[in-house]
């Protein structure tokens, strides 16, 4: 009889128990965000698909602004509107500055060195005040014009010469400008040309890059289970050691290069000084500076700098062909202000952006419906917070769905069109103070780089248009609307590459 009243005793005591965490699970979760059930262990990742922002924002008319999914293991919140970004970046940007960190970019330290995913602290403050002083700058961007002059100059020539050997052949259109971007930042970050659009094999740099951004792109399993990442079972991790490695090792040989040089006091220290200098400067500086960068630290930093201001603009100058060609009314607006601004027998230069309003709107609109990171750089809690009512526990992975905020039909009027004439007169801009409008995020961990697109964007996409005729390829593309569709990687391109017909304008 003992051994049976202590069994009943040990079971009520344990029903209690469960039953009390219970309640407690219950009111655990009733402070998170709604969202949608998911599935045991996997969560809501079937839900969202190939195109995780457009699966996020459809959950927004049923649960609010601010979305708890689970993907895997990792507890996931999703911003989905201005107001809610700008209560996270006016409020809370401290509370959420760290970075969630994808495996692969765990590779050769890349995650611990780069900007983006650096944790905030001395070493991110030290890259921050870099870019801040030594590339972005009125001065700095004003001293290397010339270098995105010539190389905007050169993709006019290359187009000219496919016009000329392939008469109305269609091509596709970043065939030209990504390597004219590629070549850019090579000039201004080490003073070299590193691709050639005709050339039968790419340089070396080059398909390393283009592997390494490949293998960062891809889903991957390890970060939805980070308990699986020693498995890798996908290969990413051992595809992007081998990329990134070759990717670094050449970068080393041009660091290695510049420093013999620096050394011997040849060429370049008689020149004005490119981005490398600056980093190599900076290295040697007795200055009492909280960080110091290593050789490595310089690598990573270029390597970031290369993806930065090729693969997001790339991108974005597509978008924007692609929107202006299912609107010819835009685009004759722009060809017409090109003409009155610029006249005949000239080229769009860098003094002529601020005289040309509805190009630069152009660039606005495209970026308002295509950011090139739709869900921006992930963030993550670094304490407990309280968000707009809700707990959200420490290390909860942060999304802004820059996307959904774009096409936000509470900040937006006809929000889905294309229509530049909206930014014209407009106070809104892309520079972090206004939150229906963050293409490059906002608060302290916004793109460094906002003062280059500023400048760049336009003119190359105003180069297109000056020098060009366009037209879309119909065997390609069909005579109906074009596909605007996006596939995601390391940023969202088209799904179908814009392929276009160009003629020498008269």
């Amino acid at each position: 009889m003992e051994w049976i009243w202590n069994y009943i005793l040990c079971s009520v005591l344990i029903g209690l128990l469960s039953f009390l965490w219970h309640l407690r699970s219950i009111r655990y979760n009733r402070k998170l965000p709604p969202g949608p059930r998911g599935w045991p262990i996997f969560g809501n990742i079937f839900e969202l698909g190939n195109l995780p922002h457009r699966s996020l924002a459809a959950l927004k008319p049923k649960y609010g602004p601010v979305v708890w999914t689970n993907l895997g293991s990792v507890k996931t919140m999703t911003v989905l509107s201005a107001a809610a970004a700008e209560e996270l970046f006016r409020n809370h940007d401290l509370s959420f500055i760290n970075r969630t960190i994808v495996d692969t970019m765990w590779s050769h330290d890349f995650g611990k060195c780069s900007t983006g995913s650096v944790p905030y602290g001395d070493y991110w403050r030290t890259l921050r005040r870099i870019c801040a002083v030594e590339l972005f700058t009125t001065k700095k961007l004003n001293e290397t014009k010339l270098i995105r002059q010539k190389c905007v100059d050169n993709m006019v020539l290359w187009i000219q010469k496919e016009i000329k050997e392939r008469g109305s052949t269609g091509f596709e259109l970043t065939h030209f400008v990504f390597p004219a971007l590629y070549n850019m930042m090579g000039n201004i970050l080490i003073s070299r040309d590193l691709v050639d659009p005709h050339s039968k094999i790419a340089s070396e740099f080059y398909l390393a890059m283009a592997g390494f951004l490949e293998c960062m792109g891809r889903p991957n399993v390890s970060d939805i289970f980070p308990w699986l990442r020693w498995l890798d079972l996908q290969g990413l991790r051992k595809r992007m050691d081998h990329d990134l490695g070759k990717t670094i090792e050449i970068t080393s040989g041009f660091v290695e290069d510049r420093v013999k040089q620096r050394k011997k006091k040849e060429g370049r220290l008689s020149e004005s000084k490119d981005f490398l200098d600056v980093l190599l400067d900076s290295k040697d500086t007795e200055k009492d500076e909280p960080v110091k960068l290593s050789d490595h630290q310089i690598i990573i930093f270029l390597l970031e700098m290369f993806f930065g201001g090729t693969e997001t603009f790339s991108a974005t100058i597509e978008w924007a062909m692609s929107e202006l060609l299912q609107n010819p009314a835009a685009m004759i607006k722009i060809k017409a202000e090109l003409a009155r601004v610029i006249g005949k027998n000239s080229k769009l230069e860098d003094r002529d952006i601020d005289s040309l309003p509805y190009l630069q709107a152009t660039v606005e609109e495209t970026l308002r419906l295509h950011p090139p990171l739709p869900l921006l750089i992930p963030r993550k809690a670094v304490t407990e917070t309280n968000f707009m009512g809700y707990r959200i526990p420490k290390d909860t992975q942060v999304l802004i769905n820059a996307w959904a905020i774009g096409r936000d039909e509470e900040r937006w009027e006809d929000a889905l069109s294309f229509k530049p004439e909206r930014f014209l007169g407009s106070d809104v801009e892309y520079r972090g103070q206004n939150f229906e409008f963050i293409p490059f995020g906002a608060g302290r961990r916004i793109c460094p780089g906002i003062s280059l697109a500023h400048r760049l964007l336009p003119l190359i996409l105003g180069s297109l248009l000056y020098h060009f005729d366009w037209e879309v390829c119909k065997d390609v593309h069909g005579k109906g609307e074009m596909d605007m569709m996006e596939t995601m990687g390391t940023t969202a391109k088209k799904l179908e590459h814009l392929i276009v017909v160009a003629t020498r304008c008269a």
